[in-house]
């Protein structure tokens, strides 16, 4: 037993000489010996500096202490100590990505990318990401719960998408006149849209003008237009292209429809020749055929902003009672309560009458002239005198500077009428006298027409039937989805009025 009072001198003076290593206690001078004078051994510290070996001497053994990294921060170099020779990793690619941690917008990219714990990193924990930029639609006005909840990228595409285009119209009602729902799907829930109806009788070129207006051009060949026109055979035999009502969109959200002709005698004969049932409450097939168009112009009359109403040739005065009879038939606009039980339709008694357009297809250079201009407006004024439907001030040809020499207090008697000259080829009417050589040189030259070109007719009538004033449809603003529910609620009681059906009992 030594002085010290200890029994194992020799692991007390290694346990102390680890100790004094560590820092706990403060070491002597160099040769002391704090356990004794039994205990005379020379001890001399050691440094350990990072990346050195220890010195040579006698190794003294003790427990290991092994310092190792997570597994996902093993392959990755110490940001504050680098390791000479480790290749130096380029900076990652930062990718946009909608803020769900919410970070503060002054915070820089590279330390929102460091990891904040010794679990793996955020990108390993996501995954590859997308070689391209995901945008995403991030919901406004809901707070800490829009930020928070991560949106699907292939949600956030699809919403970013331009609106489908359509390559040729569908039906919106069909030859049996029943309603169809397969144009719903092309619609949308916004409000800033117009709808073009047209009506006309049988030939005038309804379908072609559609067509004109919506999607197609005059250079096109008419087989591939979106309103399937008249074919040579189907006009040899006196018959009808349309039949009950075609419904086509444009990407400017601009609904067009096309009808069936009014007062068709190509239907008529179809019915008679078939021997077509006919419903209970008509007993002959004429009558069926009126009430079809009546109900047609109707319905127009309540869903749409501007109605067309074509014709080739000045005038039909059995066209105008038409127009009148469906304008007195027209279903009252419902109130905001949907309540349709009475027969004044609202409590306020405002009732919503569409822009109605005059267009004279296939007119001749002697219909332009100013006098005759000016005579078939002071005709048409007339006769739509006690119609309430907006048949003037919305539309006039002097603002498309079609007749430069006329003032715009020309027409003291304005309505929405516009002139459309007939479809020719000019080129090969050219071609042809240059070929001849039978012609002095000055009938090379365009002979003179009265009017501007087809293609610049249709391009102005275009611009002044867009730019036509978008009223109201009912008591309340709709969308295109809700006026697609509101026109089949007013086709529904179109077909069971009893306002028609006791016109029919007249009509018998």
């Amino acid at each position: 037993m030594s002085e010290s009072g200890h029994s194992q001198p020799g692991m007390y003076g290694q346990g102390r000489r680890r100790r004094r290593r560590r820092g706990d206690r403060d070491v002597g001078a160099p040769g002391q010996n704090l356990s004794g004078p039994s205990r005379d051994r020379e001890y001399q510290p050691r440094e350990r500096r990072d990346g050195s070996e220890d010195p040579p001497g006698p190794l003294i053994q003790k427990t290991p202490i092994i310092l190792a990294k997570p597994p996902g921060e093993r392959a990755k170099p110490s940001q504050n100590t680098p390791v000479s020779g480790a290749p130096v990793l380029e900076k990652p690619i930062m990718l946009m990505k909608a803020r769900d941690d919410g970070g503060k917008p002054g915070t820089p990219p590279e330390a929102a990318a460091q990891p904040t714990g010794p679990g793996p990193s955020k990108m390993e924990r996501e995954g590859q990401r997308p070689t391209q930029p995901v945008y995403q639609i991030q919901n406004r006005g809901m707070g800490a719960s829009a930020t928070s909840s991560a949106v699907d990228p292939m949600v956030g595409q699809s919403k970013l998408l331009p609106p489908e285009k359509m390559k040729h119209s569908i039906k919106l009602v069909d030859d049996q006149m029943n309603w169809c729902d397969s144009a719903m799907e092309y619609l949308r829930d916004q409000t800033d849209m117009l709808v073009v109806g047209v009506i006309g009788l049988q030939g005038s070129g309804k379908s072609t003008i559609m067509s004109l207006l919506s999607a197609n051009t005059p250079e096109e060949d008419q087989r591939g237009y979106v309103f399937r026109a008249q074919s040579q055979e189907i006009k040899e035999r006196g018959g009808n292209q349309s039949t009950g009502i075609d419904f086509f969109i444009t990407q400017e959200r601009v609904i067009f429809l096309d009808t069936q002709p009014m007062l068709s005698p190509s239907i008529l004969d179809h019915l008679i020749n078939n021997d077509r049932k006919l419903p209970p409450e008509y007993n002959l097939p004429h009558t069926y055929v009126e009430m079809q168009s009546l109900q047609i112009a109707a319905f127009l009359f309540t869903v749409c902003h501007v109605v067309i109403v074509v014709q080739d040739w000045f005038t039909d005065l059995n066209l105008y009672r038409f127009l009148q009879t469906a304008e007195m038939l027209k279903p009252s606009t419902p109130s905001a309560s949907h309540d349709s039980t009475g027969s004044s339709g609202n409590d306020d008694g405002a009732e919503y009458y569409p822009h109605i357009v005059f267009l004279q297809n296939k007119a001749r250079r002697d219909d332009f002239c100013p006098r005759n201009l000016n005579n078939m407006h002071m005709v048409v004024d007339k006769l739509m005198a006690h119609s309430h439907l907006k048949y003037k001030g919305t539309l006039s040809m002097l603002d498309c500077n079609i007749f430069p020499g006329l003032g715009q207090d020309y027409l003291t008697t304005e309505v929405n009428m516009f002139l459309l000259p007939m479809q020719e080829n000019d080129g090969e009417d050219n071609l042809t006298k240059a070929g001849t050589g039978t012609y002095p040189l000055f009938s090379l030259l365009p002979g003179y027409k009265g009017h501007p070109a087809f293609p610049t007719m249709v391009s102005k009538l275009r611009s002044q039937i867009l730019a036509m004033p978008r009223c109201q449809l009912s008591h309340t603003i709709l969308t295109e989805k809700n006026w697609f529910h509101y026109a089949a609620r007013i086709w529904d009681g179109v077909k069971k009025s009893s306002a028609l059906s006791e016109y029919s009992r007249l009509l018998c």
